[in-house]
């Protein structure tokens, strides 16, 4: 728990090389960071110095939602970090602290509120539909991930954003590459400034549908004031960025079924599992590579025992988190009814994903097609020869070739 008190000494700095990792194991340096203590420091690829890291459940929430850790001064600061970039543009949603962090996310609110997301439903299941039939109808073997579960993301968080199909091939490069690491600091950025510069050109252009799209929603906020244009093209990157990030959390996820055939029978046999059973895969699945962003302490503060300084870096694992046996037993084991279940795998504080009910929305109606419409779809190659993405932000399959009957 976060509290004043006296400080132990300082914990050592373990170097988190954030190997490339296959499968949804576990990452083993961070199960050793979480055995050596619930506050520990550590060294990423990227940037300079040291920083922070909590582990435990209760630590992670009261972090996430403190405002003594600022987010907003990362931005100032060269944080050692996985990625050789800062995802998101100086004065983005992603770098600021309330009240300017929530003035931003009310400016979008209205495309993602219940009645908003479920609107989108039946467009959705539209699309998913679509490219469900036309797998079909060209029969197996196919490459769920080429053939469904990155266009389907794509389409989604497009319409949901008001791109134009014409333009979304393109939107979709730049944001691999700025996901990814792999191709360094000089390209992702630049796939970066060209997606903030589309952004920003549709703004200016005018021809701007005037509904609850995202790009509709902040043409009106910059029109009205409300924020400014760069503050909206962040945004709007920002919520682009997350939206494609479930072609690899769904990826991870069909992973396992057809690696563990009884899990799969189980959702089969008992629909009214499903819900359950996808909050215990969104629990489990290994949602990144690392750590996301940081925050920089404002004042002093003991944290386990740790004093951490004003001005120091700390980073919170929502990984870790869903893993603290003090609050989900048997913890690194999969329990499709597992209840209660209140993993953070979408953050926790101000900082929650915006898109979180999208994100189950999508990841619902892609299990669902797996189980309902590949009865028994199956990989056509050995699992040694599946390849996860090398230097991605966020951990998937690069490929699942499967078959079926």
């Amino acid at each position: 728990m976060l509290k004043d008190g006296p400080a132990t000494a300082r914990p050592p700095i373990t170097h988190w090389p954030t190997p490339a990792l296959d499968g949804v194991d576990f990452d083993p340096v961070l199960a050793g960071l979480m055995e050596a203590g619930p506050v520990t420091r550590i060294r990423l690829p990227n940037g300079s110095g040291w920083a922070w890291l909590v582990c435990r459940y209760d630590d992670v929430r009261m972090v996430a939602n403190d405002p003594r850790f600022s987010r907003k001064l990362v931005a100032e600061h060269d944080v050692t970090r996985l990625a050789p970039h800062f995802i998101p543009a100086p004065g983005a949603v992603g770098f600021e602290d309330p009240p300017d962090h929530t003035r931003l996310r009310r400016t979008v609110a209205a495309a993602f509120t219940t009645t908003g997301v479920e609107r989108l439903r039946r467009r959705a299941k539209e699309m998913l539909d679509g490219l469900v039939e036309q797998i079909l109808a060209d029969g197996p073997p196919v490459d769920l991930t080429e053939r469904l579960l990155a266009p389907f993301p794509l389409a989604v968080v497009c319409e949901l954003m008001g791109v134009p199909e014409e333009d979304r091939p393109v939107v979709h490069e730049w944001t691999t590459l700025i996901l990814s690491s792999a191709q360094g600091a000089e390209r992702s950025e630049r796939a970066k400034d060209e997606a903030l510069a589309y952004l920003a050109a549709r703004l200016r252009s005018g021809d701007v549908p005037h509904d609850d799209s995202v790009i509709g929603l902040l043409d009106k906020a910059v029109r009205d004031g409300e924020v400014t244009l760069e503050e909206a093209t962040g945004l709007g990157l920002l919520i682009q960025i997350g939206g494609e990030a479930v072609t690899n959390n769904v990826g991870n996820m069909v992973y396992i079924l057809l690696t563990r055939p009884d899990l799969m029978q189980k959702l089969r046999d008992d629909p009214a599992l499903r819900p359950a059973g996808l909050n215990e895969l969104l629990r489990y699945i290994p949602h990144r590579n690392a750590v996301g962003l940081s925050r920089i302490a404002l004042e002093d503060v003991t944290l386990a025992g740790h004093r951490i300084r004003a001005g120091e870096a700390v980073y919170v694992s929502y990984l870790a988190a869903n893993r603290d046996p003090d609050v989900f037993p048997d913890p690194h084991e999969l329990h499709l009814d597992r209840s209660p279940n209140p993993h953070v795998s979408f953050g926790y504080g101000p900082h929650f994903c915006p898109g979180a009910m999208l994100a189950r929305l999508e990841s619902e109606l892609l299990v669902d097609a797996l189980l309902d419409r590949f009865p028994d779809a199956r990989f056509t190659v050995p699992l040694n020869e599946l390849r996860w993405r090398p230097g991605a932000l966020i951990r998937g399959p690069e490929g699942l070739p499967v078959t079926w009957s």
